[in-house]
């Protein structure tokens, strides 16, 4: 039996724990602001292992439909591939939470040991884990907790940009803050009832979105003054 199967992979494809390290690596990166195809020897960097190495896995998980890969540039992950990542991240950060809150381990310390329990919690654990722990929508280290496949966020509870799920269609709620910011955000066309793409987080909660003039990267101190509900 299969890491993936004992946790309940999204359309129980069997994967890997080596699998998975790759795939949700390839989504942190996006998650940081990374544009376009993530390059191999990155991976190999974040990963620790050699570029030998990274390319066969890399070809290994294309010939499977889990990623895209483009020669000399690099690779993104396939819609499947974006649904066991974002399913491995959510199972990681949940236990992170509990760790870090009921457990009093420091942010590192929880998200260090997470790790090793993201790849064998069942997907019905960690359905639990979330209720049980009030169903938080960010880390302890800031990055935000990816939804339950098939369980859109609600749009009755916005929440700050940064911890929105990056990649997901968003509609702007409120914004806050002094009038440089509001002014500033507005000529990006991010007021109350536009909608925008969350593209990247980066540490700290900077981001990156898309609008409808175009791309923006927003300070950290800015995208906490902008709340957000996920579209239908």
């Amino acid at each position: 039996m299969t890491v993936s199967e004992r946790a309940g992979g999204p359309g129980d494809l069997p994967t890997s724990e080596s699998e998975e390290m790759y795939l949700i690596t390839i989504a942190m990166r996006v998650e940081e602001g990374h544009e376009g195809p993530v390059p191999v020897p990155v991976l190999a960097r974040a990963l620790g292992v050699s570029r030998v190495s990274a390319n066969e896995m890399v070809k290994k998980l294309a010939a499977r439909g889990l990623v895209d890969y483009t020669r000399y540039k690099g690779v993104s992950l396939s819609p499947t591939g974006q649904k066991i990542a974002q399913a491995v991240l959510r199972r990681r950060r949940l236990w992170s939470v509990f760790l870090s809150e009921r457990l009093g381990l420091t942010p590192q310390a929880a998200d260090t040991v997470a790790c090793e329990f993201e790849h064998i919690t069942p997907a019905d654990v960690a359905q639990r884990l979330a209720e049980f722990l009030g169903d938080p929508q960010v880390s302890p280290q800031g990055k935000p907790i990816p939804a339950a496949v098939n369980q859109p966020q609600s749009r009755a509870d916005p929440i700050p940009l940064h911890a929105a799920q990056v990649g997901r269609r968003l509609e702007v709620v409120t914004v806050d803050g002094d009038q440089a910011g509001r002014s500033f955000l507005s000529e990006q066309g991010i007021v109350p009832g536009s909608t925008v793409t969350l593209l990247g987080v980066a540490e700290g909660g900077a981001c990156l979105v898309e609008t409808q003039r175009g791309r923006v990267h927003i300070a950290a101190d800015l995208s906490r003054t902008v709340e957000v509900a996920a579209t239908s």
